[in-house]
């Protein structure tokens, strides 16, 4: 068959292209080898619990987010309620104990009473933070610096700044290392307005991207994996093969595009492309870093967190081992006795994924696939019971009743992310945001072959995703123009 646009990938980039493209008319084929769409925007059930696969928290939906218009454009708000967060986060280390709103000015306030002396620097960092792209586009043709660097240079309390790096696993795994740039866009958005939950968990966002494809004309498949993109003697796409993954079924299926929207990680598609067009790819990447994966342990709770007594959404936990923030890669590569971690208590809003009167939790952590490379699967499982009851029992102890309140529980490791998304190393949010890293875009030697993923230049996270595979199509669409 004939399509206008084939998109390689269910994740929100592809599923954010896919609608607005078949919005305005094009013929689509989304292709997911996954048997739901999502990537990390997914969830899966056990024992009557929804387990939130990767949303905690995104950011924005106030009046300047950009997201807004994207969903009032796409319908989003008619199929999805996204629920206000209480609070930023909890951020425990030592004798630390403090709660960060969302609210820039509530945060100021608390930051001072906290830390008088660092008053100067407070002022200087939510002053970067809340203009992050007015300061980043004066500051285009400069080098850019870490977010560690910068802290160092505004704040002498090493406390302080820590706790301004609570949440720092939404990004990367060392400060000394993510983008100062970067960071300041991400973590302004927090701040510049509201956070919010998807009521249901974000399959429910997922799902309705996929209606919106299909309302429109276009065509999604789950559980079909693309093995080959097929190009012209001028490296023009021209279409691709795919099967279906289910077992028994592995016939092979050609579609000609116009178009070819590639949500997947680069060294997939460079492989997709064959030896030497994939060197194309490969070679224009060979300076970025994969970025880190994560474990995450899901938690059912026969009773609600919320009706015990507990009392935050977030809480990040900062290992007492962590001194400065020198400390905290190493730290991420220690065991799970020590290494740093964020609980998630969704009972603190509606969130739809529970029986009534039980609730459910995530506990995650920075983590490698290298941690679980080359091992049998026994001793795989076995080394995973062990590091997920660490965690729990390190839980316990700052939620005091919790592990008597289980009653379902699965983890899933970097391995795992790698198994389920196909991403290299399991990463998460594609490269990792180094200050010297340039933003991978189009690939001019291969026409119209289109990057929409958290490998693209938008970056990892729900808003990158979703900024990345909505701006691709507007690109696409004002190029056909």
């Amino acid at each position: 068959m004939q399509y206008d646009v084939i998109i390689i990938g269910g994740g929100l980039g592809g599923l954010f292209a896919g609608a607005k493209l078949s919005k305005e008319g094009k013929s689509v084929l989304l292709l997911e080898q996954h048997d739901r769409p999502g990537g990390c925007a997914t969830t899966f059930t056990r024992k009557g619990f929804t387990m939130e696969v990767g949303l905690h928290e995104m950011d924005g939906l106030h009046p300047a987010d950009g997201k807004n218009k994207i969903f009032n454009d796409l319908g989003v708000f008619d199929k999805v309620e996204f629920l206000p967060l209480p609070e930023f986060y909890r951020f425990i280390h030592q004798d630390t104990d403090l709660v960060m709103p969302h609210n820039k000015e509530a945060a100021i306030s608390l930051l001072k009473d906290k830390f008088p002396d660092q008053s100067k620097g407070i002022d200087t960092y939510f002053n970067r933070l809340m203009n992050a792209r007015r300061i980043n586009t004066m500051e285009r043709n400069k080098p850019d610096s870490s977010i560690g660097d910068y802290l160092d240079s505004i704040f002498t309390n090493e406390e302080i700044k820590l706790f301004l790096l609570g949440n720092l696993g939404y990004f990367h795994d060392d400060p000394y290392s993510l983008s100062l740039k970067y960071f300041s866009m991400a973590e302004g958005a927090y701040f510049n307005g509201r956070a919010n939950f998807i009521k249901g968990g974000s399959q429910k966002l997922s799902n309705a991207m996929v209606d919106i494809i299909r309302e429109n004309g276009g065509k999604v498949l789950l559980n079909h994996k693309v093995s080959s993109i097929q190009l012209d003697e001028n490296n023009k796409v021209t279409g691709l093969r795919f099967i279906n993954s289910l077992p028994g079924n592995h016939t092979m299926i050609e579609c000609t595009a116009k178009d070819i929207v590639a949500n997947a990680s680069l060294s997939e598609i460079a492989g997709l492309l064959g030896v030497n067009n994939g060197k194309i790819i490969t070679d224009k990447t060979a300076k970025q870093t994969i970025g880190a994966s994560l474990i995450t342990v899901y938690l059912g709770f026969e009773k609600a967190l919320k009706d015990m007594g507990h009392k935050y959404y977030s809480t990040f936990v900062f290992d007492d081992s962590i001194k400065t923030m020198r400390d905290i890669k190493e730290n991420n590569q220690a065991w799970f006795d020590k290494r740093s971690f964020t609980f998630i208590d969704y009972s603190q809003i509606d969130s739809a994924l529970a029986p009534e009167g039980k609730s459910v939790g995530s506990v995650c952590a920075i983590d490698y696939y290298d941690n679980w490379d080359k091992m049998d699967n026994a001793e795989y499982k076995v080394k995973k019971r062990e590091a997920q009851q660490l965690i729990i029992e390190r839980l316990g102890r700052i939620v005091p009743g919790i592990p008597s309140n289980i009653s379902h529980v699965e983890t899933g490791t970097a391995k795992t992310v790698k198994r389920y998304t196909l991403n290299p190393e399991g990463a998460v949010y594609g490269f990792a945001k180094h200050p010297d890293n340039k933003p991978v875009g189009p690939i001019p030697e291969i026409e119209n072959l289109h990057i929409a993923s958290a490998w693209g230049k938008f970056g990892g996270g729900f808003s990158g995703a979703i900024f990345g595979g909505y701006m691709t199509a507007i690109d696409m669409l004002r190029r056909k123009d």
